[in-house]
C-alpha cells in the first residue's frame, strides 16, 4: 500500500469533515514521559487525580491502545465572534468554547466518520478515537504531528491562533509522521503576564491548582479564599491568555453551526443564571460541557463571581435567596459573597 498518498487522502477526508488541520505524529512519546511525570511530582494537577492515576499512561500510546504505531491529530475551530477581557461587571463571562454544543460529541462523531472512511479505503484496521476522553497528551501530539507549536501558556499554538478543539485517532497503519513547526511565540510573554492568579508559572509550566479553569471546572471543593477575588466574573473556564496572544488577532470565526452561542451564554448576569432551579440548569444545558461540572459547582462559581461583582440590590438579594440552600460547599461561597457586599448591605 502507497502509506504517502493514503496520508494525504487522510488530510483531504478530514478537511471535507470540518477539521482545520490533520497531521500525522510517531507514536513514541518517551522524551516527553519525564516532564510529565515531574509536573505531576509536583502535585500541580491539584484534584485531578485520574491524571496521577493514569501516570505515564498518557506517553505510552501503544499501552493505552496496543498495536498504536501513528496517531492522526485533528484540529477543529470554535471561535464565534470576538472578546475583550472580561471586567468587572455583573455579567457572567463563560470560556468561548463551552457557550455552544460538547465539543466531545462533535469530535468523536467526525473522527468516527474519518474512520470509516479509511476503513472503507483499506479494510479493517486498528483505531481507537479520543477526544480529551482519555490520558492522552494531544498537545504533544498535534505539536509532533505538525498542527502547531506549544505556547508559552501551554496550549496549541498556530499562525491562525489558539481557538480550536483537537482530536487523535490512535491507529495501526504505518503511515509517514509529519514533521513538527518551528516556534513562533519569541520572546513574548504576553500570556504568562495577564493570567489573574498567576498560574503560568514559568514559560510553558501551568500550575494547574491556581489556573482558573480548573478552580472552575475540574475542582470539586471550596475555592481556596485567597484565589476568589482574582476569579472575578469567571464562572466557567477562563480565556484571558488566549484572548491577549497576538496570534489570535488572525483566528476567524467558525462556521461549525454546533458551537454557535445557546442560552444567551455570552451575555447573561451572574445573577440570572444563579436563579436556575437545577430542573433550569440540567434542560438548559443539556448537550452543553458546562452541564458535566453539575449544579452544586455551578452555583459555587456564580457565588463567587456575584460576590466580586458591583454592589447592587440584584447581586445582594440573589446572593441572599441562597443563603440557605441545602449544600455547605454552596452557602459557604454565599457567605463568603455576602461579606463583600456589607458595606452596600448596610
Amino acid at each position: 500500500m502507497d502509506y504517502a498518498a493514503l496520508a494525504e487522502r487522510i488530510r483531504e477526508w478530514g478537511r471535507s469533515l470540518g477539521f482545520q488541520a490533520v497531521g500525522i505524529a510517531d507514536g513514541d512519546l518517551s522524551a516527553a514521559e519525564p516532564r510529565l511525570l515531574e509536573w505531576l511530582s509536583h502535585g500541580r494537577h491539584g484534584e485531578m487525580e485520574y491524571m496521577a492515576r493514569h501516570g505515564a499512561l498518557r506517553a505510552r500510546p501503544a499501552e493505552l491502545k496496543p498495536g498504536t504505531l501513528r496517531v492522526i491529530s485533528c484540529r477543529m475551530d470554535y471561535a464565534v465572534g470576538e472578546d475583550d477581557l472580561p471586567e468587572v461587571s455583573e455579567r457572567a463571562y463563560i470560556a468561548r468554547y463551552a457557550r455552544g454544543r460538547d465539543y466531545h460529541k462533535v469530535l468523536r462523531d467526525r473522527l468516527q466518520k474519518l474512520c470509516e472512511r479509511i476503513e472503507a479505503e483499506v479494510g479493517a484496521f486498528g483505531y481507537r478515537v479520543f477526544t480529551d476522553s482519555a490520558p492522552v497528551m494531544e498537545v504533544e501530539l498535534a505539536v509532533r504531528a505538525g498542527i502547531g507549536w506549544r505556547g508559552k501558556h501551554t496550549l496549541l499554538l498556530d499562525r491562525t491562533g489558539s481557538w480550536f478543539f483537537l482530536g487523535e485517532v490512535y491507529t495501526d497503519l504505518p503511515l509517514p509522521a509529519d514533521q513538527p513547526t518551528g516556534e513562533h511565540c519569541g520572546t513574548c510573554r504576553r500570556c504568562i503576564d495577564i493570567c489573574p492568579t498567576q498560574a503560568i508559572v514559568a514559560p510553558y509550566q501551568l500550575d494547574a491548582r491556581r489556573c482558573i479553569s480548573y478552580l472552575t471546572i475540574e475542582h470539586k471543593s471550596a475555592i481556596p479564599e485567597e484565589l476568589r477575588p482574582l476569579i472575578g466574573n469567571r464562572v466557567y473556564g477562563c480565556d484571558d491568555c488566549q484572548i491577549v496572544c497576538p496570534w489570535n488577532s488572525f483566528s476567524q470565526p467558525t462556521g461549525e453551526p454546533d458551537f454557535a452561542v445557546r442560552n444567551g451564554l455570552d451575555a447573561a448576569t451572574m445573577a440570572e443564571l444563579f436563579a436556575w432551579t437545577e430542573g433550569e440548569f440540567d434542560e438548559r444545558l443539556r448537550g452543553s460541557p458546562i452541564r458535566r461540572i453539575g449544579y452544586e459547582r455551578w452555583l459555587r462559581n456564580l457565588a463567587v463571581g456575584l460576590g466580586n461583582a458591583p454592589s447592587s440590590s440584584e447581586v445582594t438579594d440573589a446572593l441572599r435567596a441562597r443563603l440557605d440552600h441545602p449544600s455547605a460547599l454552596v452557602r459557604e461561597h454565599v457567605q463568603w459573597a455576602l461579606s463583600r457586599h456589607e458595606a452596600f448591605a448596610s
